[in-house]
């Protein structure tokens, strides 16, 4: 693996290059090759932590005037699946990633989980490997044009859980739940159709590459569709 080109993309060069392997090395990959070492779960769990802790201290600094409910939920976008994915896909990480023979049959390097999953296990070997001042430069830089968005008001929204806060704050608080009607497309490139409804009554429909997005964007439109009534 060459580890230069993604050591270049993301402006660090590993002392234990092992990390970096680590870090790119999906838990299928690992039960096909045990003798090879780990995965990179526990590394993701690290990750995930220091993600939280680097963007609510910079959202923190940066919007001195905003409530702790608003700074959560900022931080929530930047750091959700599909906005590390966007980012993995960016830097070429998905480019790098080990996977099992299964995994990669079935288009896993094009999976938002998998790819962020392993942003955050590339976050955690980065930490591991020098500093928290280092890690802590390295995450503002890598996802700098996120936080920007998310502060600008330009990012995406997490349009299920807009829906869910919606509904909730009805009286009869009915239950939503998201049906996946099909899927069409070769399996590395499949695109899934997904239906919310509640209480009986269908809300939205919406499309995309992976359950989650498709999720999203049939809230989306329950939510266009509830405002606009």
């Amino acid at each position: 693996m060459d580890f230069l080109k993604i050591e270049n993309r993301i402006g660090y060069n590993f002392k234990d290059p092992e990390l970096l392997s680590k870090a790119l090395t999906h838990s299928s990959y690992r039960r096909e090759h045990p003798s090879e070492g780990d995965d990179n779960e526990r590394l993701e769990f690290i990750g995930d932590a220091v993600l939280d802790c680097v963007i609510g201290t910079e959202l923190y600094r940066r919007l001195p005037k905003e409530h702790e409910g608003v700074l959560t939920k900022m931080r929530s976008l930047i750091v959700c699946e599909r906005s590390l994915s966007l980012v993995g896909r960016e830097i070429g990480l998905n480019t790098f990633l080990k996977l099992g023979t299964g995994e990669r049959h079935t288009g896993g390097e094009f999976k938002d989980s998998i790819i962020a999953d392993a942003v955050e296990a590339l976050i955690g070997a980065i930490f591991l490997d020098s500093s928290f001042e280092t890690v802590n430069e390295r995450v503002l830089d890598i996802l700098g044009e996120t936080i920007n968005k998310a502060i600008d008001g330009k990012l995406f929204n997490d349009y299920k859980s807009e829906l869910q806060e919606y509904l909730q704050s009805k009286e009869d608080k009915p239950e939503i739940i998201y049906v996946t009607d099909k899927a069409e497309g070769p399996d590395h490139n499949k695109v899934f159709f997904v239906h919310v409804e509640a209480a009986g009554v269908l809300y939205g429909r919406g499309s995309g590459k992976s359950k989650k997005e498709a999720g999203q964007n049939a809230a989306r439109e329950a939510l266009e569709n509830l405002r606009g009534r």
